[in-house]
Protein backbone atom coordinates (compact mmCIF):
# COMPACT_ATOMS: atom_id res chain seq x y z
CA UNK A 1 0.00 0.00 0.00
CA UNK A 2 1.58 3.20 -1.29
CA UNK A 3 1.55 5.94 1.44
CA UNK A 4 1.58 9.75 0.69
CA UNK A 5 5.69 10.23 1.18
CA UNK A 6 5.87 7.08 -1.01
CA UNK A 7 2.85 8.74 -3.89
CA UNK A 8 4.37 12.21 -3.46
CA UNK A 9 7.77 10.49 -4.06
CA UNK A 10 6.86 8.61 -6.97
CA UNK A 11 4.72 11.25 -8.83
CA UNK A 12 7.70 14.18 -8.49
CA UNK A 13 10.62 12.48 -8.10
CA UNK A 14 11.27 8.90 -9.24
CA UNK A 15 12.65 8.33 -12.58
CA UNK A 16 13.18 11.74 -13.48
CA UNK A 17 16.35 12.83 -15.06
CA UNK A 18 18.83 14.09 -12.50
CA UNK A 19 22.64 15.80 -13.41
CA UNK A 20 22.68 17.54 -10.43
CA UNK A 21 25.82 16.12 -8.45
CA UNK A 22 24.59 17.34 -5.04
CA UNK A 23 21.08 15.03 -5.43
CA UNK A 24 22.73 12.15 -7.40
CA UNK A 25 25.07 11.92 -4.38
CA UNK A 26 21.97 11.77 -2.16
CA UNK A 27 20.34 9.35 -3.95
CA UNK A 28 23.45 7.36 -3.55
CA UNK A 29 23.91 7.75 0.03
CA UNK A 30 20.11 7.19 0.66
CA UNK A 31 20.06 4.07 -1.41
CA UNK A 32 22.44 2.72 0.07
CA UNK A 33 21.16 3.50 3.53
CA UNK A 34 18.01 1.74 2.30
CA UNK A 35 19.73 -1.75 2.12
CA UNK A 36 17.86 -4.00 4.33
CA UNK A 37 15.32 -1.92 5.01
CA UNK A 38 11.83 -0.28 3.11
CA UNK A 39 11.71 2.89 1.22
CA UNK A 40 9.23 4.32 3.21
CA UNK A 41 11.66 3.87 6.04
CA UNK A 42 14.17 6.25 4.39
CA UNK A 43 11.41 8.92 2.78
CA UNK A 44 10.81 9.58 6.78
CA UNK A 45 14.08 9.86 7.47
CA UNK A 46 15.69 12.11 4.70
CA UNK A 47 15.36 15.41 6.47
CA UNK A 48 17.29 14.08 9.00
CA UNK A 49 19.82 13.36 6.57
CA UNK A 50 19.29 16.30 5.17
CA UNK A 51 19.96 18.44 8.16
CA UNK A 52 22.69 15.95 9.66
CA UNK A 53 24.71 15.36 6.12
CA UNK A 54 24.53 19.08 5.32
CA UNK A 55 21.99 18.85 2.01
CA UNK A 56 24.33 16.07 1.31
CA UNK A 57 27.11 18.76 0.29
CA UNK A 58 29.78 16.43 -0.69
CA UNK A 59 33.31 18.25 0.55
CA UNK A 60 31.24 18.74 3.72
CA UNK A 61 30.10 15.50 4.12
CA UNK A 62 33.94 14.21 2.37
CA UNK A 63 35.36 16.28 5.66
CA UNK A 64 33.76 14.08 8.42
CA UNK A 65 35.85 13.18 11.52
CA UNK A 66 35.60 9.43 13.06
CA UNK A 67 34.56 11.86 15.73
CA UNK A 68 31.78 13.61 13.37
CA UNK A 69 30.59 9.91 11.97
CA UNK A 70 30.66 8.70 15.49
CA UNK A 71 28.20 11.62 16.56
CA UNK A 72 25.67 10.37 14.01
CA UNK A 73 25.57 7.37 15.62
CA UNK A 74 23.40 8.81 18.41
CA UNK A 75 21.03 11.08 16.29
CA UNK A 76 17.59 9.06 15.76
CA UNK A 77 16.84 11.15 12.57
CA UNK A 78 19.12 9.11 10.56
CA UNK A 79 19.54 5.28 10.01
CA UNK A 80 22.31 4.64 12.94
CA UNK A 81 24.25 2.01 11.30
CA UNK A 82 28.11 2.31 11.61
CA UNK A 83 28.49 0.95 8.22
CA UNK A 84 26.05 3.16 6.61
CA UNK A 85 27.28 6.23 8.04
CA UNK A 86 30.75 5.31 7.45
CA UNK A 87 29.65 4.92 3.98
CA UNK A 88 28.38 8.08 3.41
CA UNK A 89 31.79 9.46 3.97
CA UNK A 90 33.53 6.97 1.42
CA UNK A 91 31.21 7.65 -0.86
CA UNK A 92 31.72 11.59 -0.47
CA UNK A 93 35.66 11.00 -0.84
CA UNK A 94 35.13 8.74 -4.04
CA UNK A 95 32.61 10.93 -5.63
CA UNK A 96 35.19 13.94 -5.15
CA UNK A 97 38.01 11.35 -6.83
CA UNK A 98 35.38 11.03 -9.74
CA UNK A 99 34.88 14.56 -10.37
CA UNK A 100 38.21 15.78 -10.21
CA UNK A 101 38.59 12.63 -13.36
CA UNK A 102 35.35 13.10 -14.96
CA UNK A 103 34.70 16.72 -14.30
CA UNK A 104 31.62 15.68 -12.52
CA UNK A 105 29.57 12.94 -10.69
CA UNK A 106 26.58 13.50 -13.47
CA UNK A 107 29.19 12.63 -16.21
CA UNK A 108 30.52 9.83 -14.89
CA UNK A 109 27.04 8.11 -14.05
CA UNK A 110 25.38 9.11 -17.08
CA UNK A 111 28.41 7.33 -19.16
CA UNK A 112 27.38 4.39 -18.42
CA UNK A 113 24.18 4.78 -20.49
CA UNK A 114 26.06 6.89 -23.50
CA UNK A 115 23.87 10.19 -21.63
CA UNK A 116 20.42 8.96 -22.49
CA UNK A 117 17.79 7.40 -20.21
CA UNK A 118 17.37 3.42 -20.53
CA UNK A 119 13.67 3.33 -21.60
CA UNK A 120 12.04 -0.03 -20.21
CA UNK A 121 8.08 0.71 -20.34
CA UNK A 122 6.80 -2.71 -18.69
CA UNK A 123 3.20 -3.44 -17.89
CA UNK A 124 3.65 -3.80 -14.43
CA UNK A 125 6.43 -2.56 -12.04
CA UNK A 126 6.96 -6.29 -10.36
CA UNK A 127 8.55 -6.58 -14.23
CA UNK A 128 11.48 -4.47 -13.22
CA UNK A 129 14.79 -6.35 -12.83
CA UNK A 130 16.89 -6.25 -9.32
CA UNK A 131 19.80 -5.47 -11.33
CA UNK A 132 21.29 -5.23 -15.42
CA UNK A 133 24.36 -5.84 -16.94
CA UNK A 134 24.22 -1.69 -16.59
CA UNK A 135 24.34 -1.52 -12.95
CA UNK A 136 27.06 -4.18 -12.61
CA UNK A 137 29.35 -2.08 -14.63
CA UNK A 138 28.32 1.39 -12.28
CA UNK A 139 28.69 -1.01 -8.97
CA UNK A 140 32.30 -2.35 -10.48
CA UNK A 141 33.16 1.47 -11.07
CA UNK A 142 31.89 2.68 -7.97
CA UNK A 143 34.01 0.20 -5.69
CA UNK A 144 37.14 1.31 -8.25
CA UNK A 145 37.04 4.69 -6.78
CA UNK A 146 36.28 3.44 -3.22
CA UNK A 147 32.21 3.16 -2.94
CA UNK A 148 30.77 0.98 -0.53
CA UNK A 149 27.27 0.16 -0.36
CA UNK A 150 26.75 0.08 -4.29
CA UNK A 151 26.42 -3.44 -4.94
CA UNK A 152 24.28 -3.62 -8.62
CA UNK A 153 20.63 -4.17 -7.39
CA UNK A 154 21.38 -0.95 -5.33
CA UNK A 155 22.52 0.29 -8.11
CA UNK A 156 19.81 -0.37 -10.32
CA UNK A 157 17.58 1.45 -7.44
CA UNK A 158 19.77 4.63 -7.87
CA UNK A 159 19.43 4.30 -11.79
CA UNK A 160 15.70 4.15 -11.11
CA UNK A 161 15.65 7.14 -9.07
CA UNK A 162 17.93 9.33 -11.04
CA UNK A 163 16.21 8.30 -14.15
CA UNK A 164 18.90 6.69 -15.67
CA UNK A 165 16.66 4.37 -15.78
CA UNK A 166 12.78 5.25 -16.55
CA UNK A 167 10.98 2.23 -15.04
CA UNK A 168 7.61 3.78 -14.61
CA UNK A 169 4.72 1.42 -15.72
CA UNK A 170 3.51 1.85 -19.40
CA UNK A 171 -0.01 3.42 -18.16
CA UNK A 172 2.17 5.72 -15.85
CA UNK A 173 1.29 9.50 -16.31
CA UNK A 174 5.25 10.08 -15.06
CA UNK A 175 6.17 8.05 -18.36
CA UNK A 176 4.37 10.71 -20.76
CA UNK A 177 4.98 13.72 -19.16
CA UNK A 178 8.47 14.50 -17.32
CA UNK A 179 10.26 11.44 -16.82
CA UNK A 180 11.57 11.80 -20.57
CA UNK A 181 15.11 12.79 -21.55
CA UNK A 182 16.19 16.29 -20.65
CA UNK A 183 13.23 16.99 -18.52
CA UNK A 184 14.09 18.66 -15.50
CA UNK A 185 12.32 17.78 -12.02
CA UNK A 186 8.95 19.36 -11.36
CA UNK A 187 7.94 22.26 -8.93
CA UNK A 188 4.67 21.53 -8.55
CA UNK A 189 3.20 17.78 -7.25
CA UNK A 190 1.06 16.24 -10.10
CA UNK A 191 -1.81 14.50 -9.47
CA UNK A 192 -1.56 10.34 -8.38
CA UNK A 193 -3.06 7.81 -10.63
Amino acid sequence: MSTPALAHYHDTEWGVPSHDDRHLFEMLVLEGAQAGLSWSTILNKREGYKTLFHNFNIDRIAAFSENDAAKLLLDARIIRNRAKIASAVANARAVQRIQAEHGSFAAFVWSFVGGTPVDTPRASYSHAPACTEISDALSRALRKFGCTFVGSTTCYAFMQATGIVNDHEAACFCRSDYALPGAKRPSAKKPSV
